[in-house]
């Protein structure tokens, strides 16, 4: 294949970096890596054409220098960045100062990014377009507007923070005593993790699908989707198992949520990757539009498993100003694939991060099973970022063969010297109402499937010293990583 671009800059760190790198090389694209202190052995910097380092190990002072990232990318020829996901991928002031230097953004435009980066406009902006959107306010609520709101929606609603995301600041409120704590609680860790304070209300559905929609589009004006996954084992608003397509929803109702985020992306102009995520009421059978991310998702792998696309270089093709083949438009999908997300954590201890040295690892294999990850044997995980590690993804003809297959995958993976949630994820896919696809976003909390130890935290003598030292550690890792990864 002929090169798009004849090199690229990843700003990002860790798998998905990784997975970027590969797919550019592929394609005959030379990359460049950036790295802070602490990423100066990670394997992403050894893959790449180029590595340069853009700042100590704290986010704010590399991975989010978007000044250092920017000249790292001039002074080394790149012609493009990808941003991956996370920190700067949906920085709408970033990707504009990316253009506005000669360089392509391999992402949305940031018109774009600044509609869907503030949940609220974003809210008002689709329910205007006809895309029906979750039942909540369309304006900031504080202590004053609150209760009113919520017995508009009555209980229980979801308190939001206007410009976050990850599930940080969220909280359900189920009661007019309960609203008050949690919207403060909401804003004071809005404020802190975002800089911004405003929350807003949403009805809370405790009957509930989380499914989302793959969108490509190109600078051309013509929009595809890749079908459907659906994310409902989440704890904390955070995805644990995804997997595509949904088992949940009938032929009929796939074709419905495939149109709304074909005609919310329309209303929109999108370009490039994104997902347009629903929230689906099982009472009423009915999709609520819940947020839109203009980025590539963690996810990504089980809709390519499915339909053979590899979203990562339809990114790059579309940045390079590429149209979108007409193959895409007549695209259907095949079996069905199921990804678990890895990471250095304790569940046993709430899920605190385990940072550390990898002492020993051994990776699963075979037919159909795919490992995307950004560490190796002897590598430290830092106490700077999110502890994922690696995603683990199977395909199989039906979904019980990728269920089963994703099991012994995981029950192969050897990862010694830090704590991570293998057996925990062992004993959701192999929960019954995972195994008959009746679960929904309240499975980990309805059936306490964190409190159900496995071989890697079985009870020993000095567990209870051990949780109780868990919020010592943590005193290691970084504040807003802390809030977003812990229970409340």
């Amino acid at each position: 294949m002929g090169s798009v671009f004849s090199k690229i800059l990843v700003a990002n760190r860790g798998e998905i970096a990784v997975r970027i790198i590969r797919t550019a090389r592929d394609m005959g694209i030379k990359t460049v890596a950036v790295y802070s202190d602490a990423d100066r052995d990670a394997l992403h910097t050894r893959l790449a054409d180029e590595r340069v380092r853009i700042g100590p190990s704290e986010p704010k002072l590399s991975y989010l220098n978007s000044k250092a990232i920017l000249q790292a990318a001039l002074s080394l020829g790149a012609e493009a960045i990808h941003p991956g996901y996370g920190f700067l991928s949906q920085n709408a002031q970033f990707a504009q100062e990316v253009v506005e230097s000669g360089l392509a953004w391999i992402g949305p435009p940031p018109s774009v990014l600044k509609l869907a980066g503030d949940k609220l406009s974003s809210r008002r902006f689709f329910a205007g377009s006809g895309i029906p959107v979750v039942p909540g306010t369309l304006e900031p609520v504080g202590l004053e507007e609150a209760p009113e709101a919520a017995e508009e929606l009555g209980y229980p609603v979801v308190v939001k923070p206007a410009g976050g995301g990850g599930g940080i600041g969220m909280f359900v409120a189920s009661s007019p005593s309960d609203l008050r704590d949690k919207v403060e609680k909401a804003s004071r860790l809005a404020s802190a993790s975002f800089s911004r304070s405003e929350v807003y209300l949403e009805k809370y559905f405790p009957r509930a699908k989380h499914i989302e929609v793959q969108i490509l589009g190109d600078e051309h004006g013509k929009i595809v989707h890749l079908f459907e996954r659906e994310c409902s084992v989440q704890r904390r608003f955070q995805k644990v198992v995804e997997e595509a397509p949904s088992p949940s929803i009938t032929p009929e109702e796939r074709k419905e949520v495939l149109r709304l985020a074909v005609k919310a992306a329309e209303s929109c102009h999108y370009v490039n990757a994104g997902t347009f995520e629903f929230l689906f009421d099982l009472d009423e059978r009915k999709f609520y539009l819940l947020e839109v991310n203009t980025r590539i998702q963690v996810e990504h792998p089980v809709t390519e498993m499915i339909t053979g696309v590899d979203v990562v270089e339809q990114q790059i093709l579309i940045a390079a100003g590429e149209q979108l083949s007409s193959t895409l438009s007549s695209l259907n999908y095949s079996g069905h694939a199921i990804e678990a997300r890895i990471y250095a954590e304790d569940p046993w201890s709430n899920f605190m991060p385990s940072p550390g040295r990898v002492s020993r690892l051994e990776l699963p294999a075979g037919p159909w099973v795919r490992v995307d990850s950004g560490v190796y044997e002897g590598y430290t995980v830092p106490e700077f970022y999110d502890p994922l590690l690696m995603k683990i993804v199977s395909w199989g003809q039906n979904r019980e063969a990728a269920r089963s297959r994703l099991v012994r995958a995981l029950k192969e993976l050897v990862i010694e010297g830090v704590k991570h949630n293998r057996s925990f994820l062992v004993n959701v896919l192999q929960h019954p109402r995972f195994v008959d696809g009746t679960y929904t976003t309240r499975l980990l909390e309805e059936e306490s499937l964190y409190r159900v130890r496995g071989e890697e935290g079985a009870a020993t003598p000095d567990t209870e010293r051990r949780e109780r030292g868990a919020q010592d550690k943590a005193q290691k890792v970084s504040y807003w990583r802390l809030l977003a990864r812990a229970r409340f």
